[in-house]
């Protein structure tokens, strides 16, 4: 299994395979437009507009499951993202990240790239999964960990 196995919607309602994605370098990130790590899709974008050319793709997906931080629905999340952030990356509809709801994809995340201590769940928002250009997670980093701190890793698959 690697990530090209899964589908996703996207925030306007079109249903994808993340197949699309090989020979890309992937960052996938769970995200929320009310939370204190929220000003890290200032720098996702601006990681997004450096490497995009050199085959980094970054998949935001807005989950709600952390104290209520995403509760818009998918029109007015674009809207903030892109009002705010200037967001030009895939974002999707909102999702699970945890629990009997989770979305597929982060059920085999979680599974594949376990946290700290190897705990399987998502423990925050703007938690980060790396994926190399053959859909294999690489590494998962916590929410604390600044985007542009990713950049050498990325560099390495890219």
């Amino acid at each position: 299994m690697t990530i090209y196995d899964y589908e996703a919607k996207l925030l306007n309602g079109e249903t994808i395979s993340l197949r699309q994605f090989q020979n890309q370098v992937v960052l996938i990130v769970n995200t929320a437009s009310k939370c204190g790590f929220t000003p890290q899709y200032e720098q996702l974008q601006a990681m997004y507009e450096r490497h995009k050319e050199d085959g980094l793709v970054i998949l935001g997906f807005p989950c709600n499951q952390f104290m209520m931080q995403e509760p818009g629905d998918d029109l007015e999340i674009e809207g903030f993202c892109r009002l705010n952030y200037g967001v030009t990356f895939p974002m999707f509809s909102k999702v699970d990240v945890n629990g009997a709801n989770a979305h597929p994809l982060f059920r085999y995340l979680t599974k594949e790239a376990p946290g700290v201590l190897g705990s399987k769940a998502v423990k925050w928002n703007f938690t980060k999964f790396l994926i190399d250009k053959q859909g294999n997670i690489v590494k998962r980093y916590s929410p604390q960990t600044k985007p542009t701190d990713l950049e050498q890793d990325i560099a390495k698959l890219l």
